[in-house]
């Protein structure tokens, strides 16, 4: 078993697909797409990492169709001195429906370049969640400047209780069962970009169990 470090939880995504991490130590490396913060030793990464990173490479899905969803279009003016510039970007979210989900935002002085900068930034920030069935493993909520989303596992058959940013990734991303609910502020980008925060941060049960040295059965004991 390599060695571990466990810290604080993350903080808030600040851009598209990129998180803003704690500091790591020297001689360690953070493994990403847990709830909380993990660092382990550099000699260790190569054997810990086939088990616990969720970041996935486009080429190893290559046999696997994606659903591309525009999730908001923003016109936005710069004002410069020769005049007013407008260009516009898009959110954009993709997933295959079985787990694996990337967020980007797309700009350009185009509608369709925009969207189709996002796609392919999005296919290049993929990630892969931990689902239980057709539901996520626990409950989760993530804020993002003004924007808060909840999220809480649900029974087969509720369906996707989500609206708004939030509806779409979860589609894509496969989930079929939850509950979600936005609060605080309306805006779309803080509302995806929080939502794709959510399923990033998901824990699975034996992942954190191995992590603390423990069965599953006293992790759950625990709490």
């Amino acid at each position: 078993m390599p060695a571990v470090r466990e810290s604080g939880r993350l903080p808030a995504l600040r851009r598209a697909g990129r998180a803003c991490y704690r500091s790591t130590p020297a001689g360690w490396s953070r493994i990403p797409g847990l709830a909380f913060t993990v660092h382990i030793r550099e000699t260790d990464k190569r054997e810990f990492s086939q088990d616990m990173s969720l970041r996935v490479k486009l080429n190893e899905l290559e046999d696997q169709d994606f659903e591309e969803r525009v999730i908001h279009i923003d016109r936005v003016k710069k004002t410069v001195k020769g005049g007013d510039i407008v260009s516009f970007r898009a959110l954009v979210v993709v997933g295959n429906k079985k787990g694996v989900v990337g967020f980007a935002i797309g700009k350009a002085r185009a509608t369709p370049d925009a969207i189709a900068k996002g796609v392919e930034h999005a296919k290049k920030n993929l990630w892969r969640i931990p689902l239980d069935g057709t539901t996520i493993p626990h409950q989760i909520q993530t804020r993002v400047g003004g924007a808060i989303v909840f999220m809480k596992p649900a029974s087969r058959g509720t369906g996707v209780i989500a609206g708004g940013a939030v509806r779409p990734v979860l589609e894509v991303a496969g989930v079929h069962d939850i509950l979600s609910k936005r609060l605080g502020s309306n805006a779309p980008l803080n509302n995806a970009q929080a939502a794709f925060q959510c399923l990033v941060d998901l824990s699975d049960a034996p992942v954190v169990a191995e992590l603390r040295g423990k069965s599953v059965e006293e992790l759950l004991s625990d709490k």
